[in-house]
């Protein structure tokens, strides 16, 4: 990578920003101002003319930051070159050269390292003519040796009265008793055992308990992320995230669990057990806020575009959401992490038909004591999260 690549990608930046700002109107010009619902149907203009998609943290690493420094990947580049008119990264590159600026497909060796290997050539040793005749009569010397040992005829053998002398005056050593001899291992052993137990003595009396979720009303799966708080006398709440589907899994030696449950479109629950006699697995039921998820279900409702539909779809948010509900939108991503949008914003965008409205999930509805929706979390994930 060199600093005219650098310079070719902010060049590219103000190519994919003139190419959507010539059907669209943003609510900036300067790209590198765009949030929220302006990067969405920019990513819906990208996946339609360039067959492609950049995720959103993505757009904040390069777009946000001007100038950046450092390039992305190559797939990222050839996508926008493409979404800019041309046939690939390197084209775009070709037709914006700078002065004196060449392309090249392989580069030549630089300056350092050809000095490098010009150093490497100079130190190294070769051996003079007669120091490597000295060598081969040292080692034909050798071999000559070898060979002369392997002639049986002319040596002594005198192997087996070594042995037998070795055998006269060697002393005859009594045999230790095996406890004595590993005394000291096993109360090693001993030992190290009893401080484990008092190590894990808590680990060892512990007994595990498998709390699963179902809809009251319907009999299925709990469909939200809950939130599960662990209540323990003279202790901080410990606080555990389950995913749709999953079951809570609890380990204690405690004879009473307190919890508190929470989930976007249910009922907050309170559970206290005793545990001395209760089963290793529960189903827990969570009776569901059907008025939280008539918000979710238009919210996310796919209308394909049919303009009856959509109308339908505004009026029914209209009558289910307070006119000063506070929304947040949650970002992955340390740059921008919550936008707020009203009332009107919020319906605009669940009612405009993309792509990324697929992606979108509530974390969370809070409403008053009129059943009005009052508040909304929500998130729209990127294809990279939804493929995990």
């Amino acid at each position: 990578m060199t600093d005219l690549d650098l310079l070719h990608f902010e060049q590219l930046k103000k190519d994919v920003q003139a190419q959507y700002l010539k059907e669209y109107t943003p609510s900036y010009d300067d790209i590198s101002k765009w949030k929220g619902i302006d990067i969405i149907y920019f990513q819906e203009d990208l996946r339609k003319k360039a067959k492609g998609n950049i995720s959103e943290k993505s757009f904040y690493t390069y777009f946000k930051n001007s100038p950046v420094t450092k390039l992305p990947r190559i797939d990222m580049l050839n996508l926008l070159s493409i979404y800019t008119g041309y046939d690939s990264w390197y084209e775009f590159k070709k037709q914006h050269l700078f002065a004196g600026e060449l392309l090249q497909e392989t580069e030549d060796l630089s300056e350092e390292d050809i000095q490098e290997l010009e150093k490497t050539l100079e130190n190294s040793q070769i051996l003079p003519d007669n120091e490597i005749q000295s060598k081969k009569t040292v080692q034909k010397e050798q071999e000559n040796i070898d060979l002369q040992k392997s002639i049986t005829e002319n040596q002594i053998v005198n192997q087996n009265q070594e042995i037998k002398n070795q055998s006269d005056f060697e002393p005859v050593k009594p045999k230790k008793n095996f406890l004595k001899k590993n005394a000291w291992a096993f109360i090693t052993s001993i030992l190290v055992i009893a401080t484990g137990l008092l190590g894990f003595k808590d680990e060892i009396f512990l007994k595990e308990y498998k709390y699963c979720f179902t809809d009251a009303d319907r009999g299925t799966s709990v469909i939200n992320t809950l939130e599960i708080k662990v209540i323990k006398e003279n202790e901080s709440p410990i606080l555990y995230r389950i995913k749709p589907g999953e079951c809570f899994k609890y380990s204690t030696k405690d004879k009473i669990l307190k919890m508190e449950i929470r989930a976007p479109f249910y009922e907050y629950l309170t559970v206290n057990r005793s545990l001395e006699n209760a089963p290793e697995e529960e189903m827990i039921e969570l009776k569901p806020d059907d008025y939280k998820m008539a918000v979710n279900y238009f919210s996310v409702k796919d209308a394909n575009g049919n303009p009856e539909l959509l109308k339908q779809k505004r009026k029914q948010l209209e009558n289910l959401i307070s006119n000063n509900a506070i929304i947040y939108q949650v970002y992955d991503n340390t740059t921008y992490g919550i936008e707020t949008l009203d009332k009107q914003k919020y319906i605009t965008l669940v009612t405009t038909p993309t792509t990324s409205l697929k992606n979108l999930s509530v974390i969370e509805m809070k409403k008053d004591n009129k059943g009005k929706i009052v508040s909304i979390k929500f998130k729209i994930a990127s294809t990279d999260e939804k493929n995990k």
